[in-house]
């Protein structure tokens, strides 16, 4: 994977429309490849878009990825190809454990 967050050598890619949870930041991702999972794409936004690794007590967070076409959140091990369309929206959340210490 590439500091872009897009797979080297593969066959066909696709680009998206990328934001957090909070609106204020933004990333047009170029060149996705179809074959790559949706956890490898939020694995290379997270430093592209400066996103944070840890929470404020130091632990280490997760990011889920929401479709807005469809309404819902993608699955880590889903394929790019087979779940997303060239200029689909994904907007990336941190994954929150409530009440956990």
């Amino acid at each position: 994977m590439n500091r872009l967050g897009t797979v080297k050598g593969s066959s066909g890619s696709i680009g998206l429309q990328v934001s957090d949870v909070s609106g204020q930041k933004h990333a047009n991702a170029k060149g996705v490849p179809l074959d790559s999972t949706v956890g490898e794409l939020v694995h290379g936004l997270l430093g592209r878009m400066n996103l944070p690794h840890n929470d404020v007590s130091g632990r280490p967070l997760t990011y889920q990825a929401r479709l807005e076409r469809e309404g819902r959140h993608l699955h880590a091990s889903e394929v790019v190809g087979e779940s997303l369309q060239e200029d689909d929206r994904i907007v990336l959340l941190p994954d929150v454990d409530a009440g956990c210490r």
